[in-house]
């Protein structure tokens, strides 16, 4: 069973994201209809690099750590989950126009479930959350997304299953599994196709939108392999092969129920702490 952990509150202000130039901007509909955002791209760290293992050693000292976590504009300091709105602000730093184009057009081509904070959102998870999050449990995610629009839950739910995953595993002293970037960049697509397709086909000009996504998002793997991958799911998904574990035949009613009971948990759980 592959595993994969993002979060940040999406209902961030405007002043909190960053911004295009007044010649290419993104609207997203989702429940704040004027947000302007920049795309930002996944930036890649090797845990093993200098930079990296500094980071690691300043968070573990107590108050220069403190600062250092009051005064970054990246997070993952110290080794702490990267959240959604830092996720966003480090990718941004990469990415250009057509990427950020891209996503306007996505979203034109798909409604509200092609809202570019959707598939940041799912490239999020996937980027993020790898080792951490079950594939099941990051497609249902995705797939309760598409019918209640509740970005701001679905992103605190997933920042704490991550989290409590990874102190499990801090515990059990079993160190996070290191996931490949092109499987990440693959579960990131079908995270998106479960979010924003349901069962429909992924077209022709889909493809090509998808290519410039993942490849601003997971630079490294390279858009030859990044085109294999967008190539692949659209032809299997043609073949009527795309039943990805944890992508349930759900009705809307129970959808919303369980979007309820998953409410109510994370409440009680909040007043007794």
């Amino acid at each position: 069973m592959s595993t994969l952990t993002l979060s940040s509150s999406a209902s961030a202000s405007v002043s909190s994201l960053p911004r295009l130039s007044s010649s290419s901007r993104i609207v997203s509909s989702s429940r704040h209809p004027r947000r302007t955002i920049k795309i930002l791209a996944y930036m890649e760290r090797n845990p093993n690099s200098p930079a990296a293992i500094a980071s690691k050693l300043i968070g573990a000292l107590p108050v220069v750590g403190l600062f250092a976590r009051i005064f970054s504009d990246e997070g993952g300091v110290g080794g702490d989950i990267l959240d959604f709105a830092e996720f966003r602000r480090r990718v941004g730093k990469k990415c250009g126009i057509t990427d950020s184009q891209a996503l306007y057009e996505f979203k034109e081509r798909r409604g509200r479930a092609g809202d570019p904070f959707y598939v940041l959102l799912c490239c999020w998870l996937a980027a993020v959350g790898a080792g951490l999050l079950k594939t099941e449990e990051i497609y249902e995610g995705v797939a309760r997304l598409r019918i209640s629009n509740d970005i701001e839950f679905e992103e605190e739910t997933f920042l704490a299953m991550m989290n409590t995953a990874k102190e499990k595993r801090a515990k059990s002293k079993n160190p996070v599994p290191q996931i490949p970037m092109e499987i990440r960049a693959e579960k990131a697509l079908e995270a998106i196709y479960v979010c924003c397709y349901g069962k429909d086909p992924i077209e022709e000009e889909d493809e090509r939108l998808l290519c410039t996504i993942l490849n601003a998002v997971f630079p490294t793997v390279g858009r030859k392999e990044i085109e294999r991958i967008v190539t692949s799911l659209a032809r299997k998904v043609a073949a009527g092969d795309s039943n990805f574990p944890g992508q349930k035949k759900v009705s809307k009613e129970n959808m919303q129920r369980q979007l309820k009971d998953l409410k109510f948990l994370q409440q009680k759980g909040k007043s007794l702490s």
